[in-house]
C-alpha cells in the first residue's frame, strides 16, 4: 500500500467523521446555537415592533387607525391606539437592547393579544396571524429572557463567587 493510498484513507476517515459528528448534531435534541439564535431572533423582533411602533410619529397612520370601528365609536379609541403604538415602540427599543427583557416580553404579549383578539375579532387561525404570532415570540422572550447577549445579562448576571 502505497503513502498516498493511506493518506486518502485518513482523509476518507476524517471526512466520515467529521460527517456523523455533524449529524450527530444537527438531529440532537439539543439546542444549536442557542445563544446566537435566540439574540437573533430577540433583535428581528425588536425591530419589527419598533417598525410598527415607529407609526406614532405618523398623524396620517395614526388617523387611519383611529377609523377602524373598534375606535371610531369609542370615546377612548384615541388613547387606545396611541397607547398600544407606544408599547409597541417601548416594548420594542427595550426589546431589541436586551434590557428588562421579561418585562418588555409582557408589555409586548399585553398589546399583541389586545389586537388579536379585540382588534382582530381571535380570529388567529386565518386573517390575523401576525400579531397573534407576537404573541407567542413574547412568551418565548417571558420564559428564555434577554440570553447571554443582552444588557440584562451584564446588569443582572448573578455573582458565581
Amino acid at each position: 500500500m502505497s503513502n498516498s493510498h493511506i493518506q486518502s484513507l485518513k482523509e476518507a476517515d476524517i471526512l466520515q467523521v467529521i460527517t456523523i459528528s455533524a449529524m450527530n448534531t444537527f438531529f440532537s435534541p439539543s439546542p444549536l446555537w442557542q445563544t446566537a439564535g435566540l439574540t437573533l431572533v430577540r433583535l428581528i423582533v425588536g425591530y419589527f415592533m419598533i417598525y410598527h411602533g415607529w407609526e406614532i410619529f405618523s398623524t396620517e397612520k395614526m388617523n387611519g387607525y383611529l377609523q377602524w370601528d373598534l375606535f371610531k365609536n369609542s370615546s377612548s379609541g384615541k388613547a387606545m391606539v396611541y397607547t398600544g403604538k407606544m408599547a409597541e415602540l417601548a416594548g420594542g427599543i427595550f426589546l431589541f437592547i436586551g434590557l428588562f427583557t421579561r418585562i418588555a416580553a409582557i408589555i409586548l404579549t399585553g398589546t399583541m393579544a389586545c389586537i388579536s383578539f379585540f382588534v382582530g375579532h381571535g380570529k388567529i387561525w386565518y386573517e390575523d396571524q401576525h400579531p397573534f404570532l407576537f404573541v407567542l415570540l413574547g412568551l418565548v422572550f417571558f420564559f428564555m429572557g434577554g440570553g447571554r447577549w443582552s444588557i440584562d445579562h451584564l446588569l443582572f448576571k448573578r455573582n458565581s463567587n
